[in-house]
C-alpha cells in the first residue's frame, strides 16, 4: 500500500517507517484501542496458566472477550495459535471475568458474557499469503489486522478480509482434532447464510432488496453478521442493524431519540423498550413500497458515522 499527501496539487508518496520493536505497536493500539475497534481495553501482558496474552479486550456489543497478539515477524502459525488462546478461554473461563472485575471494578458474571462470540486478532506489518489463506475459514473467529507506521505519524490499519466463498474449518479439520472441534463447536461465527436459513423466498428477496439498496447509500460499507442480526458499519461504526423474520424484516438506525427527521412517522422510539439493534429508532417492513423513504432516513444515520 502507498500512502501519498497532497501538496499544492501534487502527490508526494510517503516513505513507510517499520516499527522497531513489537512492543510499539502493542502501545499504539492499547492506547487507542476504542478509537480502532469499539473494545474495551481490559489487561495488558495477561497470563493464564503458562500462557501470556499481549492484550486483552471486551467487545461490548457482542459481551464478548477477545484476545489481541501482535507480530513483527511472520514466522508462526495463526490458526495453530489461535485456536490454543480460544482453548485456552473456553478452559479458564473464571480467570477471564476474574481479571474483568479486578482491572474494570465491575460485577461481571459468567452467565453475562456470550463466549459463543470469542474471537482472537492478531496484528502485525505485514501477514504472508499462507498465513491469510490459513486464517480464511467463515467459521473461525480469527482476525488478521495489517498495521503500517509512514511518516508525518502517518498509520494505516487494514483488517484483512476473508473472501466471500471462504469454506468451513469443519471441512478440513483433522480428525481427532479435539481442540479445533471444541473452539468450532462452542464458538459461532455468523454469516448472512445463518439469518436466512429456514426464511421463504419472498422475505429473502425482501432482504436482498433492502441490503443492496443500503450499501449503495456509501462505498466502504461492510455487512457483518452478528448473533441476532445483520448489521451495515461504515467507518468501524454500525449505522443500521437488520434482523430477518419469517415474513418480514425489523430495521433499527443508529441515532439516538429525537435526531431522526421522520416526517411520515414510520419508525418507533424504542429508547426505553429492549431490542436487539443499535439506535433507538425501529422500522417494521415487509414490502418495498418506502424504500426510498426509509433509506433516506438511513442515510441520517450514514451522515453522523462518516461526519
Amino acid at each position: 500500500m502507498q500512502i501519498f499527501q497532497q501538496n499544492k496539487g501534487q502527490l508526494n508518496g510517503l516513505r513507510e517507517k517499520p516499527f522497531k520493536l513489537e512492543k510499539d505497536i502493542q502501545k499504539l493500539v492499547e492506547n487507542n484501542l476504542g478509537q480502532v475497534s469499539g473494545y474495551k481495553f481490559i489487561k495488558s501482558e495477561f497470563v493464564v496458566k503458562s500462557y501470556r496474552i499481549d492484550s486483552l479486550a471486551f467487545d461490548e456489543e457482542n459481551c464478548s472477550f477477545v484476545i489481541i497478539e501482535y507480530k513483527r515477524d511472520r514466522n508462526y502459525s495463526v490458526v495453530d495459535q489461535g485456536v490454543s488462546y480460544l482453548n485456552l478461554m473456553l478452559e479458564y473461563k473464571a480467570d477471564f471475568i476474574i481479571e474483568y472485575n479486578e482491572s474494570q471494578k465491575g460485577t461481571l458474571k459468567r452467565s453475562d458474557v456470550d463466549w459463543s462470540q470469542s474471537k482472537v486478532v492478531f496484528v502485525s506489518p505485514s501477514f504472508t499469503d499462507f498465513q491469510k489463506q490459513s486464517s480464511n475459514f467463515k467459521d473461525l473467529p480469527i482476525e488478521l489486522w495489517e498495521i503500517k507506521q509512514f511518516e508525518n505519524d502517518i498509520i494505516v490499519i487494514n483488517p484483512v478480509k476473508k473472501s466471500q466463498s471462504a469454506p468451513s474449518i469443519k471441512q478440513v479439520q483433522p480428525k481427532g482434532n479435539s481442540t479445533i472441534s471444541r473452539v468450532s463447536e462452542e464458538i459461532k461465527v455468523y454469516t448472512e447464510e445463518d439469518h436466512l436459513k429456514g426464511k421463504s423466498e419472498e422475505t429473502v428477496e425482501l432482504y436482498e432488496n433492502y441490503k443492496n439498496a443500503i450499501l449503495n447509500l456509501a462505498p466502504d460499507i461492510e455487512i457483518i453478521p452478528k448473533k441476532k442480526r445483520v448489521s451495515f458499519v461504515i467507518k468501524g461504526k454500525i449505522f443500521s442493524d437488520i434482523c430477518i423474520q419469517q415474513n418480514n424484516l425489523k430495521i433499527w438506525i443508529n441515532l439516538k431519540k429525537d435526531y431522526l427527521d421522520d416526517p411520515k412517522k414510520l419508525s418507533r422510539n424504542v429508547s426505553n423498550l429492549g431490542h436487539w439493534g443499535n439506535g433507538d429508532y425501529e422500522l417494521t417492513v415487509s414490502d418495498t413500497k418506502n424504500i426510498e423513504y426509509i433509506l433516506s432516513l438511513i442515510k441520517q444515520a450514514v451522515s453522523l458515522h462518516i461526519s
